[in-house]
């Protein structure tokens, strides 16, 4: 440890370097089966108590496994994240966006939708296995491997619940493009036009709010709750 270097000592007793660079993400605890996953290669390996994880890393925990993240910030202080199990996550989410970043991924992932939906028009064999490129920190996914896409749908909640709001609405889209299913659940919905208010895009959120409207079989006081947030909105 080099001269003069400060250190803060957490919970599980790993010292994580005061001077370590914003956005590095460290091991701090783990439980059960706990994998990593090196940018978009399909090889998860273990991880260790201690590991300095990179930000085109992923993250997998099993049904009994989970994991704590220390996370440096850019004010300098160290953020605990807790991962439960069955969830993956792409480090590359853990970090805020600026509105001009936000609005900039926003926009792309429409045009990648609206491309995505006219290619599914087109497409000439619609029950085959299809395996998409994702974007930077995301996996390659086989369109009719639902569990992949319902365990990283759950990463998002927890990108949402720790404050990652702008990441947790794009991841959760991106989500939808590949499994169109889980973007048909009201839940779901609910998560990303949440996320986009909470993330001071009225005008984003009042539009996911409405398109939520058309979904199949919305039940009556799921609707009075979109109008709700709709109406207070609005204002």
């Amino acid at each position: 440890m080099g001269k003069g270097m400060v250190v803060l000592v957490l919970g599980a007793g790993l010292l994580v370097a005061a001077d370590s660079i914003a956005g590095e993400i460290q091991v701090l605890k783990l439980s059960g089966d706990v994998n990593v996953r090196q940018g978009v290669t399909e090889v998860w390996n273990r991880v260790a108590v201690g590991d300095v994880l990179r930000p085109d890393d992923s993250m997998k925990t099993g049904p009994k496994g989970s994991a704590t993240l220390a996370v440096r910030t850019d004010a300098g202080t160290v953020k605990r994240i807790t991962l439960p199990p069955e969830v993956i996550v792409d480090l590359s989410d853990i970090r805020d966006l600026t509105q001009d970043e936000l609005m900039l991924k926003l926009t792309m992932e429409k045009v990648r939708s609206s491309s995505y939906e006219w290619k599914e028009e087109k497409a000439t064999s619609p029950n085959a296995s299809v395996i998409h490129g994702a974007n930077k920190g995301s996996a390659q996914t086989v369109e009719n491997d639902p569990a992949v896409g319902a365990m990283q749908l759950r990463g998002t909640r927890v990108l949402y619940e720790n404050g990652y709001y702008s990441t947790s609405a794009l991841r959760a889209m991106e989500i939808f493009r590949f499994y169109p299913a889980l973007g048909r659940d009201f839940s779901n919905r609910l998560l990303v036009a949440e996320a986009l208010e909470r993330a001071n895009l009225r005008g984003e959120s009042l539009n996911e709010y409405g398109a939520m409207l058309g979904l199949e079989n919305l039940m009556p006081e799921q609707e009075a709750l979109v109008r709700a947030r709709m109406s207070a909105l609005k204002k």
